[in-house]
């Protein structure tokens, strides 16, 4: 959830990491019996194999980089929050971020500056199949639905 913020959010450079899986904080990455640094193998789903985490790899991820493409060079819009830990807000007339940090359900109707559409939500699964649609209206609003159970609890749309 903090990368696809940062990823949305309009301010500086942006840098995704990759990293490795370990069991405690002294070690290093996953190495042979020599403590060379071994190779990243990849799986045949795409994902990092090795004890590789490959972050950049990530569904939720290499969307939220995509989103940052499109929406390059528009600034951030039409703010709202509901005082706790649901935000939302418009990257000019280009895409719409909603993000649910709340133990409780996020359901609101909320100005996406995006034009008259059906939008296909980038986070919850592949744009392929398009799992979750946003449907906004003429005035650019949209009915927006982050459960509390949710595994992302953000939701990312974008022209194009």
């Amino acid at each position: 959830m903090a990368v696809g913020f940062m990823l949305a959010y309009p301010y500086g450079w942006t840098r995704v990491m990759s990293s490795y899986f370990f069991e405690n904080t002294d070690e290093g990455p996953p190495h042979d019996s020599n403590y060379n640094t071994i190779n990243v193998p990849i799986n045949a789903d795409d994902t990092c194999g090795g004890g590789w985490a490959c972050e950049h790899r990530w569904r939720q991820i290499y969307n939220m980089v995509a989103f940052r493409n499109t929406v390059f060079g528009t600034t951030m819009n039409d703010w709202w929050d509901d005082g706790g830990n649901q935000i939302a807000f418009c990257r000019g007339g280009k895409g719409f971020v909603a993000i649910n940090n709340a133990g409780y359900d996020m359901k609101q109707t909320l100005q996406t500056c995006l034009p008259a559409g059906t939008y296909c939500d980038i986070i919850s699964g592949n744009p392929d199949s398009c799992d979750k649609q946003i449907t906004v209206g003429g005035d650019g609003r949209a009915y927006i639905e982050i459960l509390a159970y949710e595994d992302d609890g953000i939701l990312a749309i974008h022209e194009g």
